[in-house]
């Protein structure tokens, strides 16, 4: 059976030059886009979204898992995250995930639909990542701008800022604030002056 996804590996992002000097991404997030990529393709979903992308990066960014308690945060959120395919994220299948969230460094937006929601309709960039996921990894890029190539931290950052994001979903369900997680990622960033961007978001 045809993957539903493009064969172009996802990690190719990393040979690109950067757009509108946008930093490029660490082998580590390329990796871990990677395996978002193949967790699609096993999940027979037809693009790569957010919740794939947190799926990803909290199994293979140490750096990542560093923002969250050692233990019971990581468990209860990898708990949900695995139960995508038999549980809840079942209404997630053959819809497309959109936000209308405004993107700041675009100036541009539209209402804001629900977590998680989307439309019928053939979406997304070339790699086969969702239009939310494509914009999250846009911003982990424009976060992660003049600081070295975007890491896993930058993309947690991106995943976590947007309310229509299923990422942020998942993170709710397992109980988790994301205000509270995003205030421990710009805690981590500080010191690397990355622009909080994301504190328009909401």
């Amino acid at each position: 059976m045809q993957s539903p996804l493009p064969r172009q590996p996802l990690g190719d992002r990393t040979a690109r030059p950067p757009v509108d000097d946008d930093a490029p991404l660490s082998a580590e997030l390329a990796a871990v886009v990677s395996g978002a990529r193949r967790r699609a393709v096993r999940d027979d979903d037809r693009q790569i979204d957010t919740a794939h992308l947190l799926h990803s990066l909290l199994e293979q960014d140490p750096e990542a898992r560093t923002v969250l308690d050692d233990g019971p945060e990581i468990v209860r959120l990898l708990g949900y995250l695995v139960q995508r395919s038999i549980g809840y994220g079942l209404r997630w299948r053959g819809l497309v995930e959109r936000s209308g969230t405004p993107d700041p460094a675009a100036g541009r937006g539209q209402a804001r639909p629900g977590p998680g929601s989307g439309a019928e309709a053939p979406a997304g960039d070339s790699d086969g990542l969702s239009p939310l996921a494509a914009l999250a990894m846009d911003r982990a890029r424009v976060l992660a701008r003049d600081h070295g190539p975007a890491r896993g931290l930058h993309l947690f950052a991106a995943l976590v800022a947007d309310p229509g994001a299923r990422s942020a979903e998942v993170l709710e369900r397992a109980g988790l604030d994301r205000h509270d997680v995003l205030a421990r990622i710009e805690k981590q960033l500080a010191r690397e002056g990355a622009a909080a961007w994301w504190e328009t978001t909401d």
